[in-house]
């Protein structure tokens, strides 16, 4: 099942699980509700234009700004000149449920991820590590080059 939906004046063809960047938007404890639904698929084959009630749930995944577009204002012969950036902030959603007409499409929930714990070194390598930084290698005195003078060119 997907639906098609409206947020940031563009439209979105989601399915559950999708992840899509719309424009920044509020979120309340992390969660988006989307509810301009402007199409839904139901069965094989058959699309609808929602009459009732029709909502798309998501998930904040991220929050952040896109690249850099630059805005070059250019004037020819006029010595005008003028140079801008521009970086959209956008919202990362994970689209986990699509209800309608009283049925509900849930995404499958994605494993919680732990953080990776740090090994300790053990005792050798950490002394190991000590010698190489306690004595630094001595660097060989190389000869001084001398630039050798020129003679004047005769004409």
């Amino acid at each position: 099942m997907y639906a098609v939906i409206r947020a940031g004046g563009k439209q979105y063809r989601v399915a559950p699980g999708d992840v899509i960047r719309v424009e920044k938007t509020g979120s309340d404890n992390g969660t988006v509700q989307f509810g301009d639904v402007l199409a839904v698929s139901g069965k094989e084959g058959e699309i609808a234009r929602p009459q009732s009630q029709a909502r798309v749930v998501g998930q904040v995944v991220e929050e952040g700004r896109a690249d850099k577009i630059l805005v070059f204002h250019y004037k020819r012969k006029k010595q005008y000149k003028k140079l801008r950036g521009h970086r959209q902030p956008f919202t990362a959603v994970r689209i986990t449920e699509i209800a309608y007409d009283g049925q509900t499409f849930s995404a499958p929930e994605l494993p919680q991820r732990h953080p990776k714990v740090k090994k300790a070194r053990p005792a050798e390598a950490e002394e190991a590590a000590e010698m190489k930084t306690a004595a630094p290698a001595k660097k060989k005195a190389g000869k001084k080059k001398t630039a050798a003078k020129k003679a004047p060119k005769k004409k």
